[in-house]
């Protein structure tokens, strides 16, 4: 027996498809829908997590959809993930001056870490949640934030840090979903694929005929 289902997933995230592929999910495709990511004016982190999916996820269908051969038979899964400090978004740091003023933000407090789903069906049915994740930093020594400056692992990350790498030994404290933080929340992820039909389980029965 066998079953084959399409996902497509709206990011070019390394580390979003290394999530997918440890919950056992092999994206069908990878079609990173690029979108205008800035804030609306006085608009709160988890609106803007919710807006950013949602939009990642109709792009990446609109623009499928004009594509030949495309059936519309697939799964289209996106995520944006926000770091924020109250309702100050730290931007998605780019530059050294970004990486900087973010850690030195975030150092000795606590911050939120909001990733907005939003998944559309074969249907065309849309579907979202927001996961929410409390961080808190230890104080960061002039040592530690410089070296991790040089280090490079920041730059492209929300918040100008990557939890999964160096920057795990500042966390003091972490309430909620780690993989969340990484970028995309596993349990909520699995809970929204297999609430909509998706067979995320059956690729872990071929575990169970090996020896």
């Amino acid at each position: 027996m066998s079953i084959f289902q399409k996902l497509v997933l709206a990011s070019g995230s390394p580390r979003r498809i290394e999530l997918l592929q440890q919950a056992g999910i092999e994206p069908y495709r990878v079609f990173p829908a690029d979108i205008d990511e800035t804030p609306q004016k006085a608009e709160h982190p988890r609106s803007l997590a919710k807006r950013l999916s949602k939009e990642k996820a109709e792009k990446a269908l609109a623009s499928l959809s004009k594509e030949a051969g495309w059936e519309g038979d697939a799964y289209i899964l996106a995520a944006d993930t926000v770091v924020a400090v109250g309702r100050r978004i730290l931007p998605k740091a780019d530059l050294l001056d970004e990486a900087s003023n973010c850690l030195r933000l975030l150092s000795g407090r606590s911050h939120r870490v909001y990733t907005g789903l939003c998944l559309i069906t074969p249907g065309g049915k849309a579907r979202q949640k927001l996961v929410e994740t409390r961080v808190r930093f230890k104080r960061l020594s002039r040592e530690e934030l410089e070296s991790y400056l040089a280090s490079g692992e920041w730059r492209g990350k929300a918040g100008g840090y990557a939890v999964q790498g160096l920057a795990g030994t500042f966390v003091v404290k972490l309430v909620g979903s780690y993989t969340n933080v990484v970028g995309l929340p596993l349990y909520e992820t699995v809970s929204l694929l297999t609430g909509e039909g998706y067979k995320v389980h059956f690729s872990w029965l071929s575990g169970l005929t090996t020896t």
